[in-house]
This record gives structure tokens, C-alpha cells and sequence, in this order.
């Protein structure tokens, strides 16, 4: 869910990891070491102000419910650092949240806002204990939408803190530092925040310890994603609420075979078993997709146009479908727009994407002093 807000929830203990390449297969976090500081020399600035930005995010893509996310180009949040004087030293304040109409909701308390509780969380890995942060948010991700937005705030917010100090954490330690902020704003869900900061698909293999495998899809492979969001909300928490609490043993083995071929496929470069694949989740999207009005027709209407596959983004109310080209990427993206009008009496934009393959990264920055 994106709208941020604070829980009195324990705070994550985090563990220090020898740095690891972005293009490390493996990454192993383990919340279990007592120690929530993971530098012991406070570093000093390296930039007065730093500017980063974080991608929005599909979750789950079908079968891989809490544990498969990849990230998507192009749409995402903006979060801007400086060093100032007037801010306690240790602390961090929140001076502007800009951006989509909907981040009028945002809170500028930074124990109370997605990108200020990661900020928070990335200064204390990191000891900094001399000098004052301010930060501005730029939304360009909607509340809500099922794009990973508190995840953006997030993710670009851990940047940005740890790159105006030289950029000492790694990205498992990125990673923590954003799920601190995901456990207490929208649970403890790994799924969109490691894309975002990682880039690509990432797979949790397990949560206690954390356990990440990032999943190389081939370059020179076109993969785009259609996004096409209605104007209708849908919170995580309902979306949660109406998952079933037994599974049998049949939808069980099915989702499961449909998550390895769906892996599979990603590593594969295989766009048409991957669509096939998140198509077919016979245990979350069944009890989501009747909570949005039009999405079953919205899923039939991009099939029937040349779709490889659909599903609905995260907890909604975003549906995604993957093709192959930004072009038949655009007819399907209006296909569905006339389906959610159609069918669900829902406006809709539709927006067309590829994988961001990046992540989390610094787009600007000024020299200290």
C-alpha cells in the first residue's frame, strides 16, 4: 500500500555483508546478527546535495504471490538530498513532497513517510551522527496503484542517504534499510522494494533470513510491459484480506509448477511461456480480480489482442500484460482501457514500459564544499 504511514511495529536488526557486484546471481541477508549499525566509522559527505531516482515495481506477476518482482523503466519516484545546517545533526527532515495530487496525503514527519523511515534507517547503518539531512519527495508514482510506489519512496531515499556519504553500503544493506520502511507501512514484503533498488526480477527465496536471487533475463531481449491503471483504489490491506487461508493441495501443485516455468522463462528470455505463466495464478488473482471492477474482461480483452499474458499488478487495482513491442504494446494497452470503460465503468490510462534493468541509481549530485 502507498500511502505511508507508522505502526509501533520492532525495528529490523541489520547485519553487515562484504559488498557484492549488482551482477552477483545470490544475495543472502541475514536478520539474525544482533547489530543495527553496520558502519562504525562515521564517513564524512562526499556531496553537498544528491538527486536519485527508484522505478515503480510489478509484484507477484501471477503464481510468484510475495516472493517474484521485477522493476519497470521509465515510471518512478525522485528523491532529493542535502546537506543543511539546519537540521540536527542525526536527524533528517522532510521539507517537500511534490508531485501526483495524491501525495497532498504524504506526511512530512519522517518516522510517519515511507522515503523518511528509509532515510532514517540508512543513517544509522551508516553512524552518521555529525551532520543534518533535508530531503524533498517527488511522486511520480500513484498511491495505491499497485506499482510499488511506497517502495520507490523507499528505495530512492536509502540511495540517495547512502551516496551523499560515498555510497560505503551495499546493496543487500540498501535492501534492509528499504524494508524497514516497507514492514512498517505496508508489510513485511520483499517484492517490490529489492527490484526496486536492485533492478530486473528478483526472487525471495526466503524471508527468515532474508535470502535474494536475482534473475538475469537476457539482454537484447524485448520485453515491454503494458500497465493500464483505472481510477479506482484498491488498499493492500483489503486486497490481503481476501486471500484465502487454506489452499489445497491441487491449486498448491499447480501454482507451484506455474512459478518454476514462470522462473523459467525469465532466464529463458521465453516472453511467451513468461506471459503464459503469470497468466495463470489459481490462488491470489481468482479472489483479487472480482474486487476490481472489469479486470477479468480487462485480462480477456488483452489475450484477445496479442497479449502474451496479463495479471494484475501487485494488489491492484494496475493490470499489466507482456508483449514484445512498444507498438502492439500501445493497441493492447488501448484494448484494455476500452475494456475497464466498458466493462467496470472505470477511466484508465495505459502506459507502455520496458524492464528497467537498473534499479535504484544517482542522477544528479554537487560536490561537498
Amino acid at each position: 500500500m502507498a500511502i505511508c504511514f507508522f505502526s509501533p511495529l520492532k525495528p529490523l536488526p541489520l547485519s553487515p555483508f562484504p559488498h557484492t557486484t549488482k551482477s552477483s546471481p545470490l544475495l543472502r541477508c541475514n536478520f539474525s546478527l544482533p547489530t543495527t549499525i553496520t558502519t562504525t566509522t562515521e564517513p564524512e559527505p562526499v556531496f553537498t546535495s544528491v538527486k536519485s531516482f527508484a522505478p515503480a515495481t510489478v509484484a507477484n506477476l501471477g503464481p510468484g504471490f510475495d516472493f517474484l518482482g521485477c522493476a519497470v523503466d521509465g515510471l518512478g519516484d525522485f528523491v532529493s538530498v542535502t546537506v543543511d545546517s539546519s537540521v540536527h545533526p542525526g536527524e533528517i527532515s522532510i521539507s517537500e513532497i511534490s508531485g501526483t495530487h495524491a501525495s497532498k496525503k504524504l506526511s512530512k514527519n519522517p518516522l510517519w513517510n515511507c522515503a523518511g523511515i528509509a532515510a532514517i534507517a540508512t543513517m544509522k547503518m551508516l553512524n552518521v551522527r555529525s551532520v543534518g539531512l533535508s530531503l524533498t519527495l517527488e511522486k511520480g508514482l500513484p498511491l495505491g496503484s499497485g506499482l510499488g510506489s511506497s517502495a520507490a519512496s523507499a528505495a530512492a531515499a536509502a540511495v540517495a542517504v547512502n551516496e551523499i556519504f560515498g555510497g560505503r553500503l551495499s546493496v543487500k544493506e540498501l535492501v534492509l534499510a528499504g524494508l524497514e520502511s516497507e514492514a512498517k507501512v505496508s508489510g513485511y514484503h520483499a517484492d517490490n522494494i529489492a527490484p526496486a533498488i536492485m533492478g530486473g526480477f528478483v526472487l525471495i527465496r526466503n524471508y527468515e533470513p532474508l535470502d535474494l536471487m536475482r534473475l538475469e533475463f537476457p539482454e537484447g531481449k524485448d520485453l515491454v510491459f503494458v500497465l493500464v491503471s483505472p481510477d479506482f483504489e484498491a488498499p493492500t490491506k483489503k486486497m490481503r484480506a481476501a486471500l484465502p487461508t487454506e489452499i489445497g493441495m491441487p491449486h498448491h501443485v499447480w501454482n507451484c509448477s506455474q512459478a518454476g516455468a514462470l522462473v523459467a522463462s525469465v532466464l529463458q528470455g521465453d516472453l511467451v511461456g513468461l506471459g503464459k505463466a503469470l497468466s495463470n495464478d489459481k490462488i491470489v488473482e481468482p479472489k483479487r480480480a472480482p474486487l476490481i471492477p472489469g479486470m477479468e474482461a480487462v485480462k480477456k480483452a488483452a489475450i484477445a489482442a496479442g497479449a502474451f499474458g496479463c495479471t494484475i499488478s501487485g494488489a491492484g487495482p494496475t493490470a499489466v500484460a507482456v508483449i514484445d513491442s512498444e507498438e502492439k504494446g500501445k493497441e493492447i494497452g488501448a484494448k484494455m482501457v476500452d475494456a475497464f470503460l466498458r466493462e467496470g465503468n472505470l477511466k484508465a490510462v495505459a502506459t507502455v514500459q520496458r524492464l528497467d534493468r537498473v534499479g535504484a541509481r544517482l542522477v544528479a549530485s554537487v560536490p561537498y564544499r
